[in-house]
């Protein structure tokens, strides 16, 4: 036998009232919002005008008025009760109860599908994605995991093999999943990183933040962050085919009085061994199309941060031709801010990959292979020195150094003084490297 009762909860100053199921031993069975009623705080006696029935009010010590009233009231006006309500209801409230419903279901079903197209199931636990589909981590974490399977599959239709596929966790919270394609046809080593770490900040990578200007107020000398990311770097075998390196991520940190700081950061690089003019327009055309949608000084400024970014100071030179670059962004909104990163990262494969095909077969010599050992030097030198993601992830307990190091090259080289013959190609790209120029 079961009984009916309905409860009464104020959110957002309207009360949600829901019907329970409850078998004779008090075990919930059913559980389904029926609507929206205004005026009943939580906890108070609600009052059917259908049917006349008023309900049992909770007392202060929590238990049921009268159970004798409970027993008989409830469960012999439940089916009417029901009725009332329902019939109460007007079309319209019927018609946005309904709306909301399907719409939520059908959000929920986007997302899942989604996540059978990534590499690996999330990080975030699906249910919990589709809880919180709203909250802008959850949505970072959804272009992640898209940016991550949309390149790998690319990458692997080009070389003609599958990338390792390793999830892991940090017990200090969060994990991630790793891609890495190593010894292929075209790609010496190529890997894709998404990683969603959150605890409490290090002192040494607060102190890092709070360097570049920013306001960290803890509690208790704590700092609660979330941080999340895409990155990637690929090291070709032919040396007419360049490195790339993209990422993109977003960072939350809870202050001691509940607010968030939030800002985005990312970009795309790209470090040829050869200078190759058509190649560089087309990366750069394909940067430029992407921030000129959100702002015409996007380009023109992040492409400025990025040759100041990537510049190997011990050396005087940058890491490569260059990109974007962008760091600390926290507006104009942060919903403008997200659409932007979302374009950006949807520049990954084509910005890229036609320049791979492009230089499939192109022939090379033992002396242009060991100038490519040469500059992959120079990328180990930047990347272990100066990138500040490495330098994050190494000072955030619990990282995964296997990831983090995923960036370096299988083999670099290291010569003594090492200069290029004057007009050679090698010496026409050293140029290029020792004084950054426009492309587009």
């Amino acid at each position: 036998m079961a009984a009916v009762v309905l409860c009464g909860s104020n959110r957002m100053g309207r009360s949600v009232v829901r019907l329970s199921f409850l078998s004779t031993k008090g075990t919930r069975r059913t559980d389904s919002c029926l609507s929206c009623f205004s005026g009943h705080q939580a906890g108070a006696g609600l009052y059917s005008r259908v049917t006349g029935v008023r309900f049992a009010s909770r007392l202060a010590g929590g238990r049921i008025a009268d159970a004798k009233y409970r027993k008989n009231a409830l469960v012999a006006a439940g089916a009417a009760v029901v009725a009332g309500f329902m019939a109460g209801f007007s079309h319209f409230q019927r018609a946005e109860m309904a709306t909301r419903i399907v719409k939520d279901e059908d959000n929920d079903r986007e997302i899942l599908e989604k996540c059978k197209g990534f590499m690996s199931a999330p990080v975030t636990d699906v249910e919990v994605l589709q809880q919180t589909k709203g909250e802008m981590s959850t949505r970072m974490e959804m272009l992640i995991m898209e940016t991550q399977a949309a390149f790998c599959r690319a990458l692997e239709e080009v070389d003609g093999g599958k990338f390792r596929v390793d999830r892991w966790e940090r017990k200090e919270g969060g994990g991630g999943i790793s891609c890495v394609l190593q010894d292929g046809k075209v790609f010496e080593k190529a890997g894709v990183n998404v990683s969603v770490v959150y605890g409490n900040l290090t002192e040494e990578a607060a102190r890092q933040m709070r360097s570049r200007g920013k306001v960290l107020k803890g509690k208790d000398g704590k700092l609660p962050f979330r941080a999340m990311g895409v990155s990637s770097v690929i090291h070709p075998h032919n040396p007419h085919i360049p490195t790339v390196h993209f990422n993109y991520r977003y960072f939350e940190i809870e202050e001691a009085d509940g607010t968030k700081q939030w800002w985005f950061g990312g970009g795309t690089d790209l470090t040829p061994v050869y200078i190759d003019q058509d190649d560089a327009v087309h990366f750069h055309g394909t940067l430029k199309e992407a921030c000129d949608k959100h702002h015409p000084q996007y380009y023109p400024d992040y492409k400025k941060w990025c040759d100041r970014y990537f510049y190997i100071r011990h050396r005087g030179e940058t890491r490569g031709i260059g990109g974007i670059f962008f760091d600390d962004v926290d507006g104009p909104s942060q919903e403008e801010a997200f659409k932007f990163v979302e374009s950006c990262a949807r520049t990954v494969v084509p910005c890229y990959v036609p320049i791979v095909r492009k230089h499939l077969k192109d022939s090379f010599s033992s002396e242009q292979k060991d100038w490519q050992q040469v500059r992959r030097g120079r990328y180990v030198e930047f990347n272990l020195v100066y990138d500040r993601g490495v330098k994050f992830g190494l000072a955030t307990p619990g990282s995964r150094i296997e990831s983090i190091l995923m960036s370096l090259p299988l083999t670099a080289r290291w010569e003594y003084m090492h200069e290029p013959p004057k007009g050679s190609q090698e010496a026409e790209m050293l140029d290029v490297l020792r004084n950054p120029k426009d492309w587009v």
